[in-house]
């Protein structure tokens, strides 16, 4: 009942109902944070309800022509839409095209299928426009959104569609399935496990991406190294930070998952680490600094983000992050 998907078995199982029972809801929304699997469930979906030769009844068999394409992204029957970038904007013209190609009868498979990715970056008028086809979708098509949140998309859209909201697995079970569905090492697969925050998406990403984790190393190095410096020193880190502002977000993310970590450590929490590979530079910090200071540089740096969602100087808000930083 996997659909070769690690948890989240619940939905499979509902899923896997819903195409056996032949009860296909016309769109189906499924939320939860980004690597968590929302993308693989619904080419799972899709698999099931085209495959060519199911072993048992809602149940792809992953191998046919159409379980193949669709976990390629390349059936005919299978759109895939998105914004152009991590954190672009899905556009109107996007939704054009997807709802005149969802007029034609399917191709080759028994429904069209729609996937819609991160569909909180649609623009709202992209919103507006797809919830034609919500209310009234052509005949043999299935609809299938993916998003962070109900809450990021118009309540009209999400009142149209049902609702599976993933939420991160046990870092236990993530670090078990690691092991035992893709052959990674145990250490490795814990710290991938924890870094992940039980998403086993995200964990396998780090995976297959080394440049990645060195990344984030070096974003920690660095980090480390500013808490050791001078005021000057970290007005010319600033500098150069602000400079990569495709890296300025995920820096301060990497920054503030530490941070929380030193926060759980100072408070004694039981909680696993995220950072599992810098517990002794963790707890050092904890001892040093104690609970009000780690939970203020948390608040530091999430003020930080927020406003540089909001356009802010990039420069200024970040030099005022550094002067809120601790001093070792």
């Amino acid at each position: 009942m996997s659909w070769d998907l690690l948890g989240h078995e619940w939905a499979v199982g509902m899923l896997r109902e819903h195409v056996a029972r032949r009860s296909l809801r016309h769109a189906y929304l499924i939320t939860g944070p980004q690597g968590v699997g929302r993308r693989t469930l619904a080419l799972r979906l899709s698999q099931a309800i085209n495959c060519l030769q199911p072993p048992a009844p809602g149940e792809p068999c992953g191998a046919c022509r159409a379980c193949t394409l669709i976990g390629r992204m390349a059936h005919p029957d299978l759109a895939v839409v998105q914004a152009a970038q991590l954190g672009g904007t899905m556009k109107v013209d996007q939704i054009r095209e997807l709802q005149s190609s969802l007029s034609l009868s399917p191709y080759e498979a028994q429904y069209r299928v729609a996937v819609l990715l991160r569909f909180e970056e649609a623009h709202i008028s992209a919103q507006n426009a797809f919830l034609k086809t919500l209310e009234e979708p052509p005949p043999r098509v299935i609809l299938l959104l993916t998003a962070e949140s109900p809450e990021r998309l118009l309540s009209t859209v999400v009142s149209r569609c049902e609702v599976l909201r993933l939420r991160p697995l046990p870092v236990g079970e993530v670090h078990r399935g690691l092991q035992e569905q893709w052959d990674l090492p145990e250490d490795q697969a814990l710290l991938l496990a924890h870094l992940s925050g039980g998403r086993p998406g995200y964990a396998l990403r780090l995976f297959q991406s080394p440049e990645m984790l060195e990344a984030r190393r070096v974003r920690l190095e660095d980090h480390f190294r500013i808490l050791g410096s001078s005021r000057s020193q970290r007005f010319e880190y600033a500098e150069k930070l602000v400079k990569d502002k495709d890296g300025l977000l995920t820096t301060l993310q990497t920054w503030a998952s530490m941070w929380r970590d030193v926060l759980m450590c100072a408070a004694g929490s039981a909680a696993p680490l995220v950072n599992l590979d810098r517990a002794q530079e963790i707890a050092r910090l904890a001892s040093r600094f104690g609970l009000h200071k780690a939970n203020e540089v948390v608040l530091a740096i999430q003020r930080t983000t927020e406003l540089l969602d909001h356009n802010v100087n990039p420069r200024l808000a970040i030099e005022v992050l550094m002067l809120d930083l601790p001093y070792l």
